[in-house]
């Protein structure tokens, strides 16, 4: 049985190790937890793991984050993969940074890759991991802040939270979404101790 489990994110050096691409950051992961490795291929960077007799095609879409559609309908198709097989990882603003959440449906949430998804498919009936990014940055700066890179404390915290949203990937597979979100979604629940600025309380 295959699997397309997709992170979302931007292409090129400008984009790299942002918290808009924690998509790619948690793929990047996956792959490595199996000594895998990305080839470029159509439409994005692709990988293939194996978990439980299970395949997995990770894609890291590379037409930008407003056309991720395009790359997940192509490989969907290619692949001949169901759509409720298909998993997709994104940020989010409205989580604390170190917060992860499963659904397996819903909107966009005002998520421009999500938005695209959902318009090129034609339903958003479809499993998602939302991680938390948190939103500390001034108003009218959240584009500054989402394609802003990782300070050192939000990479610890990341460090220690990407290898549970990987359980928890390995999880849909193996189990589907309804048992993963009851097993993890509360694991999911994430705060620090800091205030909204990032200064220790």
């Amino acid at each position: 049985m295959k699997y397309l489990i997709v992170g979302l994110g931007n292409i090129g050096d400008d984009y790299a190790d942002t918290r808009h691409n924690i998509g790619f950051t948690v793929l990047d992961a996956l792959a490595r937890s199996s000594d895998a490795s990305f080839t470029d291929k159509r439409y994005g960077s692709v990988s293939q793991v194996r978990h439980k007799g299970r395949d997995l095609i990770l894609l890291k879409p590379s037409t930008f984050m407003n056309l991720s559609g395009n790359a997940v309908r192509y490989w969907l198709n290619k692949e001949k993969i169901a759509v409720e097989n298909m998993l997709i990882i994104v940020d989010d603003i409205a989580l604390p940074l170190g917060s992860f959440r499963m659904r397996s449906k819903g909107g966009s949430g005002g998520h421009n890759g999500l938005t695209h998804v959902i318009e090129t498919l034609g339903t958003d009936e479809y499993a998602r991991i939302r991680v938390g990014i948190g939103n500390n940055f001034r108003k009218g700066s959240q584009v500054e802040y989402v394609l802003g890179t990782w300070n050192e404390n939000e990479k610890k915290i990341l460090g220690e939270r990407i290898p549970v949203i990987l359980d928890m990937i390995r999880s849909f597979v193996n189990a589907g979404t309804e048992l993963t979100m009851t097993a993890f979604n509360r694991k999911g629940r994430f705060t620090t101790n800091e205030d909204k600025t990032g200064n220790p309380l």
